[in-house]
């Protein structure tokens, strides 16, 4: 199964419609900070014929497919093996001052999920792994045979919302002293178990909250986010435009505060006038967090949980638009 038939992009036409006004004059420069399988890429690259792309991804696999995906345009795009923090430097070594879009499709890619080996997923016996790039240093297995209780009970809770994170945590400990944990098998039983039985009949699989969390440690994601998103800013041109789409909620709340920081000024309130330079460098293109369709969850249960928010940057070097 190529790229193209393993990978449906979510929310594609609203993505490209909030990107497109940034990206229609020639040589505009757009960025894929998560460029997965390439389905979005593709549809820019194919709307815009003048237009450049920057791929990046940290799974080298993904920037595989992803490349094969993308020949017919190879003269347009370069794809780096970089986390999207790693923003600057990659701008930098390419030599491009300033870019006209930036796309944020966060999470795990389809490829991760579907593939049972990469050990995202809790209903596959698979290697605890939950590495997106295979080459990083710290496994799921690394974190649930070392962590203590408290340190494993705060990342589930905090990063995964689970109200029984101690007694998950307490149980994780005690079964790691018998046997340490390989497989996403034992520990999804282990997690189904610990979970009383009235809390596991609603809210889908018991160990769903427990794998989200493992994952966004094991790749530091929201550490990863919250350097990467104003990096992204800094970098737009003036009239350029950042995407972020979402599925966790805490993911969406660092990119609320951060657009939203960016839409105020930074002088007193009772200031009479504000200083030039300091007005808003940002304008929201949202209206709060956008949701897919219903057609579009029917048609594709991945993008249920998604969440789009969009801004441009009115604002650069002292400069309003």
């Amino acid at each position: 199964m190529n790229a193209a038939e393993r990978h449906v992009p979510v929310m594609l036409e609203r993505v490209v419609a909030l990107l497109a006004p940034a990206l229609a004059h020639p040589g505009a420069v757009l960025v894929d900070a998560t460029l997965g399988l390439g389905g979005h890429s593709e549809a820019f690259l194919r709307q815009f014929p003048e237009a450049r792309l920057i791929g990046l991804d940290r799974d080298p696999e993904a920037l595989r497919l992803a490349g094969e995906r993308l020949t017919p345009y190879q003269e347009r795009i370069t794809l780096v093996h970089a986390v999207y923090d790693e923003l600057p430097r990659v701008l930098d070594d390419l030599d491009v001052p300033e870019i006209d879009g930036i796309l944020f499709d966060l999470g795990v890619s389809s490829m991760q999920l579907d593939e049972a080996e990469r050990g995202f997923a809790y209903a596959q016996d698979a290697p605890l792994d939950m590495r997106m790039d295979s080459t990083g240093p710290t496994t799921a297995a690394d974190i649930v045979n070392t962590y203590s209780a408290a340190d494993l009970a705060r990342i589930l809770y905090q990063y995964g919302e689970e109200k029984f994170a101690r007694r998950i945590a307490d149980r994780i400990v005690r079964e790691r002293e018998i046997e340490p944990f390989t497989t996403s098998a034992r520990l999804s039983e282990l997690v189904r178990n610990a979970i009383p039985q009235a809390a596991r009949r609603t809210g889908g699989h018991p160990a769903k909250r427990t794998f989200q969390a493992l994952r966004i440690e094991v790749n530091g994601e929201l550490d990863v986010l919250r350097r990467a998103l104003p990096a992204a800013i800094e970098a737009l041109a003036l009239h350029g435009r950042i995407v972020v789409m979402s599925y966790h909620s805490l993911e969406d709340r660092i990119t609320k505060q951060t657009l939203a920081a960016g839409t105020k000024t930074d002088v007193p309130d009772d200031l009479p006038v504000i200083p030039a330079g300091h007005e808003p460098y940002l304008r929201l293109l949202t209206r709060g967090a956008e949701r897919p369709t219903e057609e579009e969850t029917a048609a594709n249960p991945r993008a249920a949980s998604a969440r789009v928010r969009a801004a441009e940057r009115v604002r650069t070097k002292g400069l309003v638009a």
